[in-house]
């Protein structure tokens, strides 16, 4: 009996653990909208050379999105404790394909950020759902907190690499996506990629 109310209470801190940081208050300012500038994000490099080579991106240290060699990167914001993106990373995946599938992976990247995540925690995503492209973790809530510290997960923002370096919001979605190919045609109509 005893072993049974340690686990109740076990499973009512979690709960109330993942409910705090879904209700999780403002910290630095509404989402971002479509039309306004992404405020400079530094990632980590990724340490696979693969994920590397088609970011486009080289050194050591960080990056940030307007070196990624693309003209448009969609962005997840994600959390390894979100139902809804785990049962979106399937369709997600299947977006990184068709974006393949188009012969558009030079000109449009996929890219997640791990929000609230540990390294350790966006590893096991990547492994529990076989994620193909790169994602970074944002533990401390950094990126999250720079992009408004409002979001919800999963949240999605497509944006443009601008020839000055400027990188333009033009797409935001709270939620998951039906449909991978209407997705992308979106994305390639409100980009207006060509």
């Amino acid at each position: 009996m005893k072993a049974k109310g340690i686990l109740y209470l076990t499973f009512a801190a979690m709960f109330v653990w993942v409910l705090m940081f879904s209700l999780h208050p403002a910290a630095a300012g509404p989402p971002p909208k479509k039309g306004d500038m992404l405020p400079p994000i530094n990632l980590v490099l990724p340490e696979e050379p693969a994920q590397r080579s088609y970011l486009g991106v080289s050194g050591e240290g960080t990056f940030q999105i307007s070196q990624v060699k693309a003209q448009v990167v969609i962005i997840e914001i994600f959390s390894m404790y979100c139902p809804v993106c785990q049962t979106e990373a399937g369709r997600v995946n299947a977006l990184y394909e068709t974006i393949k599938k188009h012969k558009l992976q030079d000109k449009i990247k996929v890219i997640g950020l791990g929000a609230n995540n540990s390294t350790f925690e966006v590893d096991f995503f990547r492994k529990s759902y076989d994620v193909p492209f790169p994602l970074f973790a944002d533990g401390d809530m950094a990126i999250y907190n720079a992009l408004g510290g409002e979001l919800r997960t999963p949240y999605f923002m497509g944006v443009k690499i601008k020839e000055k370096g400027e990188v333009e919001i033009f797409y935001t979605l709270l939620g998951g996506f039906e449909n991978p190919e209407e997705f992308l045609q979106t994305i390639i109509k409100e980009s207006g990629l060509k």
